[in-house]
């Protein structure tokens, strides 16, 4: 049997019934189009995520205080200039100092407006100077955050987040609202709606460092810590430089915690969706193979007066194996093509639609179509085999 005519052969046995052939190859479309966006939605989303980091992750540095071995001594390592002594620091943008506040047991956070019940409110107390706040990167929904003058001066400010204000009722800064944090007042003076690093700000009741040290004390049970954000590329100088430029007389109470390294995460994160996604893009394959291999083994047995009638004719067994093999390679192949071609689409739709790059290897592209037809030409063996060990004599009979 020459090629073209079992190409022939093969493709009279597709589109004969093609409603059919479109379900079977169904399964291997599904596979084949997972397969594709599999790999090329963790492409994309690795590069995201790689950019991401380096815009946040990348350009942040934690300094946590110590108090080295005399801790108990040392309730607060970080001075008063500790946000100018950072920020003097090439690479630096924003820098400082915050820790939860330990309230008593009978203090809560309550409102002095009328008809709003917050006496079970009891969020955490962040002090914090106006560098911390600045390095957060915060989003406001009114208001402004407290600066220099307020910590300088004590002003008993806050600034809370929008679920903290809800709970408490307030709605506008412009009034001049008042919280209560036990018995004393502080006003509000700016809505958080969201930030850029912390996000644990957001349900917390922020008031300037130098007052809460004032009214509470140095911190207690909870050590201070400096946030810091960076420039690219410096944070991990930062990190290095840090608790020298803080304390030239003790460094040691200070540990600096630098952002991880970013092709670390990149490949980690990468590497659990490929094998979590990759994984359903097989099962999709094995159904598709199930199908194709069904459908026919199907095929063979409405076609056995065919196969007898070839056989009388003079076509051996191993010409119909060949005719039934290149039927399900066929199959396959053109599900592998379709499936490549929605695969695509799929990535760069989501990519469009989530403002990304679409990233594509060439080479999964180029290897997708052999897959689908792998697939196909493996569920096609058992059947083919089978057509071809039909005694002829009985196939005419049938």
């Amino acid at each position: 049997m020459a090629l073209h005519d079992l190409l022939s052969e093969a493709l009279a046995g597709v589109l004969q019934r093609p409603a059919r052939s479109a379900l079977t190859g169904l399964g291997t479309v599904l596979g084949v189009g997972a397969f594709i966006a599999v790999l090329g939605l963790t492409s994309t989303a690795a590069s995201q995520i790689d950019a991401r980091f380096s815009q946040l992750t990348a350009t942040e540095v934690t300094v946590q205080d110590t108090g080295g071995s005399d801790s108990s001594h040392v309730p607060l390592s970080f001075t008063p200039d500790a946000d100018t002594r950072i920020t003097a620091l090439n690479g630096v943008t924003a820098a400082g100092v915050l820790w939860k506040v330990r309230l008593r047991t009978d203090q809560s956070v309550r409102t002095s407006l009328l008809g709003t019940d917050s006496s079970d409110m009891r969020p955490q107390v962040m002090a914090a100077s106006p560098g911390a706040l600045q390095a957060a990167g915060p989003h406001l929904a009114q208001g402004k955050p407290f600066d220099a003058f307020h910590d300088r001066e004590r002003q008993q400010v806050t600034v809370i987040g929008t679920g903290i204000a809800k709970r408490l009722g307030i709605t506008d800064v412009q009034s001049q609202p008042a919280i209560f944090i036990g018995t004393t007042p502080f006003t509000v003076i700016g809505i958080l709606k969201d930030v850029d690093r912390k996000p644990d700000l957001l349900l917390s009741v922020l008031v300037p460092r130098s007052t809460a040290e004032h009214i509470w004390g140095p911190p207690t049970d909870d050590r201070a810590s400096m946030l810091i954000s960076t420039r690219l590329g410096a944070a991990s100088q930062i990190a290095e430089e840090a608790a020298l430029a803080l304390r030239p007389d003790h460094p040691e109470y200070f540990k600096a915690l630098p952002p991880p390294d970013p092709k670390t995460l990149r490949a980690g994160v990468g590497g659990d969706l490929s094998s979590l996604f990759l994984l359903l893009a097989a099962v999709c394959l094995v159904i598709g193979a199930v199908g194709i291999a069904n459908t026919t083994l199907v095929a063979v047995m409405e076609r056995t007066g065919e196969i007898g009638l070839r056989r009388a004719l003079g076509a051996r067994g191993r010409h119909i194996t060949l005719q039934f093999l290149a039927e399900s390679t066929a199959l396959g192949l053109i599900g592998g093509l379709v499936g490549t071609s929605i695969g695509t689409a799929v990535v760069v739709g989501v990519s469009a639609a989530r403002q990304w790059t679409p990233v594509l290897d060439p080479t999964t592209l180029a290897t997708a179509p052999v897959l689908g037809l792998a697939t196909g030409l493996l569920a096609g063996l058992y059947p083919a085999w089978r057509a071809s060990r039909i005694p002829p004599a009985e196939a005419l009979r049938r």
